[in-house]
Formats: structure tokens, C-alpha cells, sequence
């Protein structure tokens, strides 16, 4: 494509999130497809002459279903695998290695894979994306088989014998998240400091796991909570221990990331930080999500304002 067809591609999946955020599924989904023809947001995907699935059964023949975006993007339409499992039970699945632990967890799935050449013989592709689209999702009609993920009980009550001498009992365990991935290209309005998050770490009768990954890690230095405040991010493997770890809290609170995906398919209660323009998931306005309903949206009320927002769980959180 040139330069002109990419600006064109970009404003179209612009405009899609912005048809999407006001809960015009129909309209919104349809243009969402124009996400595959935006250079960088669909990496690795097979080449064009390779046949598009559209909903049609393929009983005889293979269908790939290729995950063409992001961490929480794949929890999130993992849903719909079930749907298309029924139409084409030869099932190849296609993404990271890191998140095998979750596309694990639907049984009917023939061959997983990091690569799309390394498939097998598929007869069309679906990018994982797109099936809300094919689907013909609505606002009313959004699947929630809640829940659709589940930690393994083993390692769930390894994690739960672990964390246990760390909180009196009593204690409400509060998993806490507050950055994101820092090239997402809204990171800095999603991703909070550790620092503005004090007020919540200082609450009798609450303690806090945390769950966070990456280099926002490093601001533990001369963070000093007053109540128990246990660091599990080095010793996180994988999703299976993240998992093992939500299904053992009472509540998880997170900015928006993977985290709150991997809670709200689980079943798990959580409460989402929120930027005053939230990404088109979380709609408009609203304090709960039509795609889990075990989630709590607590928005900013103007970009920036985080304070007001901390100040709201501090108060939620006394109340429980």
C-alpha cells in the first residue's frame, strides 16, 4: 500500500473505534476491519491470496484463526472459539508462546502454533479479531460464558500457601496493576504511577499482591506501604500463575490491561483505572462492562485526574 493508502486505513480504524465506543457494534465491527490494513497492527499475518473465513462451515477442512492483536485483545475474543469450534472442528490457532496457557483451556483446538506457515494445510483463516464481525455481535447479543478461563486448583492453592503468611487473617488480599505495556500507543494516559497509589496501600484491614510485570516494577524503590504488601512479580512464570493467584484474591485493582481481561473471563472481581477517553471496550460512560460482568470501571473525570479516581477506591474499599 502507499503512504496515502495507509493514512486512509488509519482514519478508517480510527473512525471504527469511535463507532465502537458508543455501542454501535454493527457499524463499528465492520469498520474495525480496517485495523489489517494499518501497517504494524496485525504483524505476522498470512498473505492475502490466503482465502478469509466469514462464519461458514468447514467440517472436512482446516480453518486457522490467527491472533492478530494484543494480550487482553486474545482473552477477550477468546470467547468466540467455542462458536467457531462448532462450524470447523479442524482447529489450528496461531499466537504467542506466552499465550498458550489460555488458548489451552478450549479442548477442541487441533494445533496450536506461534506461526501461521507452521499450521498445516487450512482451507481459510479468521483473524481473531474479526470475530466478533463475523459473528454479527451486538451490544445485547456480546457472548459471556463467564467463566471461560479457570487457574489450575493445584497450582491455585500452592499460590494461596504461599501468600498466606503474609496477611493476618482477615485481611482483604488486593491484587494491584498499574501499568501497562509502555509501547501501547496510549500507555502514558493508561498507565498510573505506583506513587499516586498510596492512598490505598495505607487502609487498615487491606493488603496487597502485586502483579506487575516489566520495568514499572522498579518503582518499589523507596515505596513504603503501611499494610502487608507482597511483591509476586519476579516469581510469575506465566498466565497459569497469574491466574493461580487471581482465583486466591478477593479483589484485583489494574489500569487497563491484560490483567483486568484475564479477571473478567475468569469471573474474577476487579476494578478498572480508567483514562477519560477509555478505549472503545469500555464504551462511552458506565461503570460496568457488557463483556464482564465481574468488573467495575472507575473513569477519570478529565484527562489527567487521577486523584478523584484513587479517591473513589479508597472509599469503595473501606466499604467492603
Amino acid at each position: 500500500m502507499e503512504p496515502a493508502e495507509h493514512a486512509y486505513a488509519s482514519q478508517r480504524f480510527l473512525q471504527a473505534e469511535a463507532i465502537l465506543r458508543t455501542g454501535n457494534f454493527a457499524n463499528g465491527f465492520a469498520e474495525y476491519e480496517w485495523r489489517l490494513k494499518v501497517p504494524g497492527t496485525a504483524g505476522g499475518i498470512p498473505p492475502d491470496d490466503w482465502p478469509r473465513w466469514f462464519g461458514q462451515p468447514m467440517p472436512n477442512r482446516r480453518l486457522l484463526i490467527f491472533c492478530d492483536q494484543g494480550r487482553g485483545d486474545i482473552i477477550q475474543f477468546a470467547r468466540y472459539i467455542p462458536w467457531v469450534a462448532d462450524r470447523c472442528p479442524d482447529l489450528a490457532v496461531c499466537c504467542p508462546g506466552e499465550m498458550w496457557p489460555i488458548v489451552r483451556q478450549f479442548p477442541r483446538i487441533r494445533v496450536l502454533t506461534q506461526h501461521w506457515y507452521e499450521a498445516g494445510d487450512c482451507a481459510a483463516y479468521v483473524p481473531i479479531g474479526s470475530l466478533p464481525f463475523v459473528v454479527g455481535t451486538r451490544l445485547d447479543t456480546i457472548p459471556t460464558p463467564i467463566p471461560y478461563l479457570r487457574a489450575n486448583p493445584e497450582l491455585a492453592a500452592a499460590w494461596r500457601v504461599r501468600l498466606d503468611p503474609f496477611f493476618p487473617v482477615g485481611t482483604l488480599r488486593v491484587g494491584l496493576v498499574w501499568a501497562g505495556n509502555p509501547t501501547h500507543y496510549n500507555d502514558r494516559n493508561r498507565s498510573i504511577a505506583l506513587s499516586a497509589l498510596y492512598p490505598l496501600t495505607n487502609l487498615p484491614g487491606v493488603g496487597f499482591v502485586s502483579l506487575q510485570l516489566g520495568d514499572a516494577r522498579s518503582q518499589f524503590q523507596g515505596f513504603f506501604p503501611g499494610g502487608p504488601f507482597v511483591d509476586a512479580g519476579p516469581q510469575i512464570q506465566s498466565f497459569n500463575d497469574t491466574m493461580a493467584i487471581l482465583e486466591g484474591l478477593d479483589l484485583t485493582i489494574a489500569v487497563d490491561t491484560s490483567i483486568v481481561h484475564l479477571a473478567g473471563a475468569m469471573g474474577r472481581p476487579a476494578w478498572v483505572l480508567l483514562p477519560h477517553l477509555a478505549d472503545w471496550r469500555w464504551l462511552e460512560g458506565g461503570h460496568t462492562s457488557p463483556w464482564y460482568p465481574t468488573l467495575r470501571l472507575f473513569r477519570q473525570p478529565e484527562p489527567g485526574a487521577w486523584a478523584p479516581v484513587v479517591e473513589r477506591l479508597a472509599a469503595e474499599l473501606q466499604r467492603m
